[in-house]
């Protein structure tokens, strides 16, 4: 059971999006004693109700019972919903899951790129924008308005051997954060949740700088290895390419510091600590390997978006977009 803090404890948890993310969430939270619940379908609900969720973890395997359901009526109210879905289906997931939030649930949203609610209360000229890339006719955010919204950022690598079979690879960071920037009585006792299950977690006073600093050196790695199908060392490792992954990287800097998230580094200071990873397959390219639809929008269209509600140029960033997005609909992972 979780701790409750300033009268606040999470004690019924649902996980959406028992994939790699989420299903590594959901297994330590389930052993740090909370009730954890996962909206699932296919061969996952079906894995899930035989066997658990389990986690590869170093040479342990750690199998934790769940309750899962494909409707989320019979999961019931929660106290806190993590949704950790990939970003192109987000937009009919978020319509199911009405049924999970009740007036003071807590919907934590741990996925890559550019999130629906980045601007809301954010963002200096462009603030409480909404961003067609992302969330096109405000769908997303009618069906989970931004007073439930906690942010998170994953720093972490897990892979799915199977459906509800996880493996952790490196790296055990959240960092959650208001998207208002307080520190709510919520925030904390979340934060205190995580560190209870083992995460390295921590609260940000600027969630959305956490956000765009992990988008920055993403939103290039990711769709260059998913037309090149090459690993991080060998692209970083080309000259030419390194070059163009600088200049995008400096139009998303020049767009930070109009909306308030400045960047104190190069890129070539973020190209040193990627390269350290070594022969590195990102999301992305794993995404397109298993003819899964790409988070092209969150990553790379965000950006543009942003740079034209801002009024810097991106024409790097459009010669990226367009490669990716036409590599994308040839192989009906994109806008398809």
């Amino acid at each position: 059971m979780s701790e409750t803090i300033n009268g606040v404890s999470f004690n019924k948890v649902a996980i959406v999006g028992a994939g790699a993310i989420g299903g590594w969430l959901g297994v330590h939270l389930a052993r740090a004693g909370v009730q954890v619940s996962v909206l699932a379908r296919g061969d996952t609900l079906g894995a899930l109700q035989q066997q658990g969720l389990q986690l590869h973890q170093g040479s342990d395997l750690h199998t934790v019972p769940v309750h899962a359901s494909n409707e989320a009526a019979a999961l019931g109210v929660q106290d806190l919903v993590v949704i950790s879905v990939k970003a192109p289906a987000l937009a009919s997931v978020a319509q199911q899951l009405g049924p999970l939030i009740g007036p003071n649930t807590v919907v934590l949203t741990a996925m890559n790129g550019v999130p629906w609610w980045f601007l809301q209360g954010f963002g200096g000229p462009v603030a409480d924008r909404s961003l067609d890339a992302v969330d096109p006719q405000g769908a997303i955010a009618r069906a989970l308005p931004a007073a439930h919204i906690i942010g998170c950022v994953v720093h972490a690598s897990c892979s799915v051997d199977a459906p509800g079979v996880i493996r952790h690879h490196f790296g055990d960071g959240l960092i959650v954060g208001e998207p208002s920037g307080q520190a709510t009585p919520r925030v904390q006792a979340l934060h205190a949740l995580l560190q209870k299950a083992g995460f390295n977690a921590s609260v940000s006073p600027q969630i959305q700088k956490d956000i765009w600093y992990k988008l920055w050196g993403n939103m290039t790695i990711n769709p260059i290895s998913a037309i090149t199908g090459a690993t991080t060392d060998r692209i970083l490792d080309d000259p030419l390419v390194r070059q163009f992954i600088s200049g995008v990287m400096l139009e998303a800097k020049a767009i930070g510091e109009q909306i308030g998230i400045p960047i104190d580094q190069q890129p070539e200071d973020r190209h040193a600590v990627t390269r350290k990873l070594g022969a590195f397959r990102t999301s992305m390219l794993q995404d397109v390997e298993a003819g899964k639809p790409v988070e092209l929008d969150a990553l790379v269209s965000a950006v543009r978006e942003l740079g034209q509600l801002t009024h810097v140029q991106t024409p790097l960033t459009d010669v990226l977009l367009g490669l990716s997005r036409v590599h994308a609909q040839g192989r009906g992972l994109y806008g398809c």
